[in-house]
């Protein structure tokens, strides 16, 4: 019989504590580990080197070197896992000194979104992304691998393997943005259909593993996949939501946000990000039982701010409350509201449909008006794309009360 079942990959992380900031290094190290798990590895030890500044050939210094070197041979770990991204030459170097496959952060999470992606549109951010990191870390093979060309006069050097990779690269890269630019037209087509729809619509972002997606299963039975671990969902979805005040509200699960994300997965993903760009308001959820939840707040508006994203409406969420202690800060300072929630179990959620119809409602503009019979369309689509107050028919027509879009205000 042959055994067929596949080894896991065990391995060990480092991380380099710069200035002395030996707790953001051990919560970023404690959050690699989480990536790590998820990519589908088993981590067999940990080690934060105090430096001053993270060693240009090795990363670490010799002296931690010579220290994984020994915890490696120790637990018969398959490689080493670094807290920031290499250079190519740090990753050669440090396969030669310990004998095994080397990787950063980047590196894996790369692999979790090339794992978790399901889309078409999904698959190609992902490939862009990781073709973009190949491109910046191609390192020539030498001379050995250079390719001669045949006859007179064309001896030499030739073109280097390096520089057929990376011709290669480059024309995958091409490809990968014009399959991406039409999909990102689509999304531009079905956008523009949205937004004549007079529909408010709310993007949800938040840091991974916050409650994203369960937030929109809780308020629109979407079917989003939950799962207790990093990136669980990549692709964007859209819902209706119907507030109990009979609003209907678009709502878009985004992308979950991350400390160190790497520049090529903003860029690749920036049409997918866009989504909270182009709606109406903000839904931010965050895991108020996470002991980082200052720095998840942080990496959120960064990225939101990086995307242009800086004068819309924010409901901040306060998730997972069942898991926090009682002396939890429950402040955001860039929020305009907030709600305190436990959506697994279904807390707060008449709170949450509170906040969103008084977010959507500060947005629009009140009128009360006489519409006369014939009109009767009109007041439909005040009731439909509206917060219709008070509606009495009168001799004199239709008296409406009613918070509705821009524009609307002029029928």
């Amino acid at each position: 019989m042959i055994d067929l079942t596949r080894k896991q990959e065990t391995v060990i992380l480092a991380a380099v504590s710069l200035y002395g900031n030996d707790e953001s290094a051990l919560r970023s190290l404690s959050e690699l580990e989480q990536l790590v798990r998820t990519a589908g590895a088993a981590v067999l030890g940990k080690t934060v080197q105090k430096r001053e500044a993270v060693d240009p050939a090795t990363y670490v210094g010799s002296g931690k070197l010579t220290e994984i070197r020994q915890m490696m041979d120790e637990t018969g770990a398959d490689g080493l896992v670094c807290d920031d991204e290499l250079t190519p030459a740090q990753i050669s170097s440090l396969s030669q000194a310990l004998g095994c496959k080397v990787m950063d952060r980047t590196m894996v999470i790369l692999d979790i979104f090339a794992r978790r992606a399901s889309s078409a549109e999904g698959k190609v951010q992902v490939e862009l992304a990781q073709q973009r990191y190949r491109l910046s870390h191609l390192a020539g093979l030498g001379v050995s691998l250079s390719r001669l060309g045949g006859g007179i006069g064309t001896r030499g050097p030739g073109e280097k393997k390096l520089e057929t990779d990376r011709r290669h690269i480059r024309s995958r890269i091409s490809q990968l943005k014009r399959e991406l630019e039409e999909i990102v037209q689509h999304r531009s087509v079905t956008r523009a259909g949205r937004q004549r729809s007079a529909s408010s619509r709310i993007a949800i972002v938040g840091y991974t593993n916050a409650g994203k997606s369960t937030l929109l299963n809780r308020l629109t039975d979407a079917g989003v996949l939950e799962e207790d671990e990093l990136f669980a969902t990549l692709d964007p979805t859209t819902r209706q939501f119907i507030t109990p005040g009979g609003q209907k509200i678009l709502l878009t699960d985004t992308v979950g946000f991350i400390s160190k994300l790497p520049h090529n997965l903003i860029d690749a993903f920036r049409s997918t990000l866009e989504e909270a760009r182009y709606a109406d308001h903000i839904i931010h959820v965050l895991d108020a039982s996470s002991p980082d939840i200052d720095e998840h707040i942080r990496v959120v508006y960064d990225t939101l701010y990086e995307l242009g994203i800086r004068d819309k409406k924010i409901l901040t969420i306060f998730n997972k409350m069942d898991l926090a202690g009682e002396d939890v800060r429950l402040t955001d300072p860039c929020a305009d509201y907030t709600a305190a929630a436990s959506l697994k179990t279904g807390s707060g959620l008449d709170e949450i449909c509170r906040q969103i119809e008084i977010m959507v409602r500060s947005t629009r503009k009140y009128i009360s008006r006489v519409f006369p019979y014939s009109q009767a369309g009109l007041v439909q689509r005040i009731r439909l794309y509206g917060e219709l107050i008070s509606e009495s028919y009168e001799e004199d027509g239709i008296h409406i009360a009613a918070f509705v879009p821009e524009g609307y205000d002029r029928l």
